[in-house]
């Protein structure tokens, strides 16, 4: 009898599953079933099939991949910029191009590697051209990023550029006058900087500062270990 009850138990736990996959309904994530419950990774699986699925705004209708997001998911970092670009849409990875081989010097610069971090962007798929992406398409793609950023809890955020600093925040604040500062995204600590596109274009005009805000952040992290 016990044996039936385990199977029929079990059976259920499969169903369920496959009903996520198939309809991307969003409870499951948190849900437990007699003590079973998902871990981390099986649950940014989910979320990442969600996102390369997604059909919710236009922006699908042009792209080679959607790209979720990649990295540690306890590494307590989760850097947010603002789209994939032609070779995110290459390869379905984030930050793989000259901004994100730029991003990994970065990081290097402060005692950090790709695979410590976690990485992702606002919208999951390119904008045509790598356009700016449009509010309908932020707010469309914007839940994928709540879910992750709820999944992995990190310690400090860290927006890369204009559109994740607006995002997340929800001010038209220019980064060079919020910079500087620990701001909040809920109750997690958040600092902003400029994206690597821009310091790669502008490197007499953005470079010292986000240096700096590196610092501060390389800073932070190491106070919020002890």
């Amino acid at each position: 009898m016990k044996e039936l009850d385990f199977k029929k138990q079990f059976s259920g736990i499969i169903e369920d599953v496959i009903d996520y996959l198939e309809t991307g309904f969003t409870d499951r994530l948190s849900k437990q079933y007699s003590g079973i419950t998902l871990s981390k990774k099986d649950q940014i699986t989910l979320i990442d099939n969600d996102v390369r699925r997604c059909t919710k705004c236009h922006l699908h209708l042009k792209r080679l991949n959607a790209v979720p997001g990649k990295g540690n998911l306890e590494g307590g970092i989760i850097f947010i910029g603002e789209g994939p670009g032609e070779m995110e849409d290459i390869k379905g990875e984030p930050f793989v191009g000259k901004a994100g081989q730029f991003l990994s010097g970065m990081l290097a610069a402060i005692q950090l590697k790709r695979d410590e971090v976690y990485i992702t962007n606002v919208v999951k798929c390119r904008p045509p051209g790598n356009r700016t992406p449009l509010p309908e398409e932020i707010n469309t793609c914007f839940p994928y990023l709540e879910r992750q950023i709820a999944l992995i809890n990190p310690s400090i955020i860290c927006c890369l550029g204009g559109v994740a600093v607006r995002t997340l925040l929800g001010s038209d604040t220019g980064i060079s006058k919020l910079r500087g500062k620990i701001h909040h995204y809920k109750d997690i600590p958040l600092i902003l900087t400029y994206h690597p596109a821009a310091v790669l274009r502008f490197p007499d005009r953005y470079k010292r500062d986000t240096w700096n805000d590196l610092k501060m952040l390389r800073d932070f992290y190491r106070d919020l270990k002890k």
